[in-house]
């Protein structure tokens, strides 16, 4: 990502991204408050502007429970942590990535454990597998959730209704697990 511009309005400032891979616009609140838009290249100022005025209401709802929010000192994760957990979330991952595929039977490439800000996990095009090694930290049924989900992104790449249909082979709740995830968000930070 690249072309950061910044906006400010009277109730917040956002900042707009512009990538290469974006195929549509999305909208992001940090844990911070940082608020961006990743756009895709083609899509003019007026369309990300009239997008923000849509979601006006909506940022500010967010930013306004994040506020309320009360950050707690294991929220807050230095590279002294991601050392000293690395491997144990290796282990963590490689145990329920076995344990499930033996339900899928999918074949991938490598998994790696990282320090994002951002993600909890993802499936590249050649098949390997990245976990956010704070996954350890989460309750078992949403990091099992997690595995699954990226485990299966090894066979749609999407989120199809084909990829909901094999998420919830291991999670008939998908929907429920999904959206409890949301609360762990701050947690990346």
């Amino acid at each position: 990502m690249n072309d950061l511009n910044k906006t400010s309005l009277p109730d917040f400032t956002y900042s707009t991204r512009r990538s290469k891979r974006a195929k549509k616009i999305r909208l992001v609140v940090q844990g911070d408050g940082a608020v961006y838009v990743v756009a895709p290249y083609r899509l003019g100022v007026r369309w990300v502007d009239r997008f923000i005025a849509t979601k006006k209401k909506w940022i500010l709802s967010k930013l306004k429970s994040l506020k309320k929010q009360v950050v707690t000192s294991s929220s807050h994760y230095s590279r002294t942590d991601y050392v000293m957990y690395k491997e144990a979330a290796r282990k963590l991952v490689n145990e329920r990535l076995q344990y499930f595929n033996s339900v899928y039977g999918y074949r991938f490439n490598r998994v790696s454990i990282k320090n994002q800000k951002t993600r909890w996990g993802s499936c590249s095009s050649n098949g390997n597998l990245n976990f956010n090694y704070k996954i350890l930290f989460l309750p078992e049924k949403i990091r099992d959730y997690i595995i699954v989900h990226e485990l299966c992104h090894l066979q749609e790449l999407n989120h199809s209704k084909d990829f909901w249909n094999l998420v919830s082979v291991a999670f008939p709740d998908y929907k429920q697990v999904k959206n409890d995830l949301r609360k762990y968000s701050m947690s990346l930070q």
